[in-house]
């Protein structure tokens, strides 16, 4: 794959961008600052970039507000933010854009087969969220719930769901059937009232759903 790296911290990117080398992969540039990123992603169109949040002047949410900007002048071009921290500022807007997007804490790269499996799931298209993500996410979104209909395990299918597994994974997680799964799948998709939309996944719109609650 073509690959952008934006991350501020040498060390870190220098490491990824021999990590990807050595894997077979390409990286077409490797930035440090927010403004960078959407220039690369804009002129490289990259099979995938992968973006540190906290990036000069502020170090705030640059990177994700850049990533934000890249997805609106690359529509559809794949990020993976990864970040020692949980922005939300950002994270909905950028979530919001569709798949292709992946959130990440930066422990996960010591777990190089983990990484990497994410990195080519968001490249496909996929939606891949940390867990810790997904929990700080949910905890700010409690009222008004619009997952009340669902069932614990409904409720537990799609918090696996948005972690960017797929029905079979799910099924084995849960040690159940594929059937069963997808009849969970099914059924959250009527309770959220997701009909078969020809201009949005549904299981993209189900997971933002459940991140915005």
């Amino acid at each position: 794959m073509r690959i952008v790296i934006a991350d501020d911290a040498v060390l870190l990117r220098e490491g990824l961008v021999r990590l990807l080398t050595e894997r077979g992969h390409q990286v077409v540039a490797a930035v440090g600052d927010g403004t960078a990123l959407v220039e690369a992603v804009v002129t490289h169109h990259p099979d995938v970039s992968i973006v540190d949040v906290r990036m000069p002047p502020s170090h705030t949410d640059e990177g994700l507000r850049a990533a934000v900007e890249a997805r609106a002048l690359a529509p559809a071009a794949p990020i993976l933010v990864l970040s020692q921290y949980v922005e939300v500022s950002y994270a909905d807007d950028l979530l919001a854009t569709g798949g292709g997007v992946g959130y990440l804490l930066k422990d996960r790269v010591a777990a190089i087969n983990e990484f990497l499996d994410a990195l080519d799931r968001v490249a496909a298209g996929g939606t891949v969220l940390d867990p810790e993500v997904i929990a700080q996410l949910f905890a700010r979104r409690r009222r008004d719930d619009p997952l009340r209909g669902l069932t614990p395990r409904e409720r537990e299918v799609l918090g696996l769901m948005a972690e960017g597994h797929s029905n079979t994974a799910i099924a084995r997680i849960l040690v159940v059937t594929d059937g069963a799964v997808e009849k969970h799948v099914r059924n959250i998709f009527t309770k959220l009232d997701l009909p078969p939309d020809i201009e949005q996944h549904r299981r993209v719109r189900a997971v933002l759903t459940y991140l915005r609650t």
